[in-house]
């Protein structure tokens, strides 16, 4: 079984270009996960450096799951800064590499983000993905609630519009 781990503030940065190979996987296989083809490897470890602040600052914590060395997944969890809201957190950037979907993986992952929540003191988790996606699949599975659909809500990698599922779950902290 692959191992899950939170990566540490001074970890990340090393980190970056493991990350930036699933993110690009998944953009290449069709993810919905905010970015438009072309995209490489090169594109998605831009993007994950933008998000170094809030791994240093503590808003957006990052897990890689990986088996024998090779980095084969990831997932994120941001917590809710303002006052009225940090009962709340969002599941991110849940992704899994192409050559390793189907072996529980992705719910393994998403139940590491679970956890790490209810220890952070949240409450209630939220998250979003593209309505018939896998993925939509595996958050209904885990006990999430469809809360409602956004027609045309983004696109695709290649540019097609897509509807987007969002959903929530309530956690005992």
């Amino acid at each position: 079984m692959p191992t899950i781990t939170r990566l540490t503030p001074r970890a990340y940065p090393g980190r970056v270009d493991a990350l930036a190979e699933v993110l690009a996987d998944a953009v290449a296989h069709g993810a919905s996960v905010g970015f438009r083809a072309p995209f490489g490897p090169g594109d998605a470890a831009a993007w994950w450096r933008t998000r170094e602040a809030a791994v240093r600052d503590g808003a957006l914590h990052v897990w890689l799951a990986e088996d024998n060395g090779a980095v084969i997944g990831t997932v994120s969890l941001a917590l809710e800064p303002k006052p009225n809201g940090r009962h709340r957190a969002e599941v991110l950037k849940l992704m899994v590499h192409s050559r390793e979907r189907g072996r529980g993986l992705g719910r393994a992952l998403l139940a590491t983000a679970e956890a790490a929540a209810a220890g952070a003191g949240a409450s209630l988790l939220l998250l979003d993905t593209a309505t018939g996606s896998p993925a939509e699949r595996l958050y209904e599975t885990a006990g999430w609630t469809r809360y409602g659909i956004v027609p045309e809500y983004a696109t695709d990698p290649a540019g097609t519009l897509e509807d987007c599922s969002f959903f929530f779950k309530r956690l005992r902290p």
